[in-house]
């Protein structure tokens, strides 16, 4: 379920502080700038509600889901409100094997090995390294040379000019969120900075040579 979205753009956008009166509004930008995967904080305001909203709106055109998901009744109500993404600030057995029963993409937060090792015997379908600030390029490189082919996404303190080093060091995708949108940041703002960081990471990523 992740491939083709993640195909279509790696990037998730990191809603936080959306309102549900804004929320569609908002993600249509995103759409049209490209962004393909879509996650609201369940710390955001009325979070179930502003991802009903998209879900009804874009169905399969945007994957999307909650962020700080931390227990499993929190799965329960991210999935009747019509998310498919599970994204957690940690890596927690219940959440992963709950999002997982629920066919739904699981993103757990992992800071070391142990824990990237711990999510994927669990069925997670690609690992958050989280926070990226504390995890450099060259630690996210050791760490690639071990793992199976899985996607990993930098998120946390990373923006657009960090990308370049990341994705060199086998990084797949990224979440951004304050760089993206800011509760209150005008929608031509956000509309140029989506843009903007589409276009970066596409012109990054069409620069990866297969081996």
């Amino acid at each position: 379920m992740l491939t083709p979205y993640l195909e279509a753009c790696p990037l998730v956008a990191i809603l936080r502080g959306v309102t549900p009166q804004e929320s569609v509004a908002v993600a249509e930008l995103l759409a049209q700038c490209g962004f393909s995967m879509v996650e609201v904080p369940l710390n955001s305001p009325d979070a179930l509600d502003s991802i009903r909203r998209i879900s009804d709106k874009f169905g399969n055109r945007l994957l999307v889901g909650a962020g700080t998901v931390t227990d499993i009744r929190q799965v329960h109500e991210v999935a009747a409100a019509g998310g498919r993404l599970v994204v957690s600030p940690n890596c927690d057995p219940a959440v992963i094997n709950e999002t997982k029963h629920r066919a739904m993409v699981s993103l757990p937060g992992c800071c070391t090995p142990s824990e990237v090792f711990r999510a994927l015997a669990l069925g997670a379908d690609a690992i958050k390294l989280f926070p990226a600030s504390m995890i450099s390029p060259q630690a996210v490189k050791a760490l690639r040379a071990v793992l199976p082919p899985v996607p990993l996404f930098a998120v946390g303190g990373i923006e657009a000019p960090d990308f370049a080093a990341y994705i060199a060091a086998g990084v797949d995708g990224f979440g951004t969120g304050s760089g993206l949108y800011r509760p209150g940041m005008d929608r031509t703002e956000i509309r140029r900075c989506a843009c903007k960081m589409v276009a970066t990471i596409r012109g990054l990523t069409a620069e990866v040579v297969p081996n």
